[in-house]
């Protein structure tokens, strides 16, 4: 096994159940959060860390896995103030190509190794270690994440240079938000026409029309419970993103409209498949 300490900043929705599973790898793991409380699971088994400072001097590859570019720029500005030299950063979180570019750069000015590596998948995916690894970076860099991403995740996809992760990152969930808004719209759909949904739903699910998305939130739709694995606010996030990042097609502003309004409707803290409460409470109003 390698000798390499790993720290892992980020203990999210997605970030909890990561650092679980490169805990329960046997991998010597050094936690941070800010908000400490959600640290506490791993005070038996690894070091948590009372902030990045020392999260970063205790670690040689440190995982981030962050909300959106405020907060990677916020702790990654703490990370440059640092002496970084030979360090890796694995940044797993879904900002903008730009930022994440701009971070690579300031780490290697600093003589350390930056990937971009987000993850198709949301938060079963991650408890199961079967994410989709996004990598834009140094082949050598990849390399030496490997052996902690292959206990992540079920793939890993080099795609290039720094950015290009990303690239791929923001054109899966502009898709998915298509798939998601559709599906959110043939069950409404589908229920007007007297159908119960969970026939619906595995005719779907059974039919070429099927995927991995809509199985996964047909639970969420039959008992009608939008707990959060993604949320629409994150999606609502990403879709802008993919605009920013040159997505100009028929759907795009469909789809920013239905999101934006459902967030400003109150929707944004649900699971993204949430957005068909949003719907059904607007039918008919156009």
């Amino acid at each position: 096994m390698s000798t390499e300490k790993i720290g892992f900043i980020g203990l999210g929705n997605m970030g909890h159940p990561m650092a679980k599973n490169l805990e329960k790898a046997g991998f010597p793991l050094t936690v941070y959060n800010r908000t400490a409380e959600k640290a506490e699971e791993f005070k038996a088994d690894s070091k948590v860390a009372d902030d990045v400072k020392e999260l970063v001097e205790n670690s040689d590859i440190i995982f981030t896995m962050l909300t959106n570019d405020e907060a990677a720029k916020d702790v990654y500005r703490q990370i440059l103030e640092l002496n970084i030299s030979e360090k890796l950063f694995v940044d797993m979180s879904t900002i903008s190509p730009e930022a994440s570019t701009k971070l690579a750069d300031a780490v290697k000015i600093k003589e350390a190794s930056f990937l971009d590596a987000p993850v198709a998948g949301s938060t079963k995916p991650a408890a199961e270690g079967t994410l989709i690894f996004m990598v834009g970076g140094d082949e050598n860099d990849v390399e030496r994440a490997k052996p902690y991403l292959e206990k992540l995740g079920k793939q890993i996809k080099h795609l290039g240079k720094n950015g290009k992760g990303l690239a791929a990152k923001l054109s899966v969930n502009y898709f998915i938000s298509t798939l998601y808004q559709g599906l959110a719209e043939t069950i409404l759909f589908s229920d007007h026409l007297g159908i119960e949904r969970k026939d619906m739903l595995e005719i779907i699910n059974e039919s070429a029309s099927g995927s991995g998305a809509t199985k996964v939130k047909t639970p969420l739709l039959v008992e009608d419970n939008y707990q959060p694995a993604f949320s629409l606010d994150l999606m609502l996030k990403d879709i802008l993103l993919a605009k920013d990042a040159g997505a100009d097609f028929p759907l795009s502003q469909t789809l920013i409209e239905t999101y934006q309004s459902a967030q400003n409707d109150g929707f944004g803290k649900d699971d993204v498949i949430g957005i068909i409460n949003y719907l059904k409470k607007n039918q008919g109003q156009k």
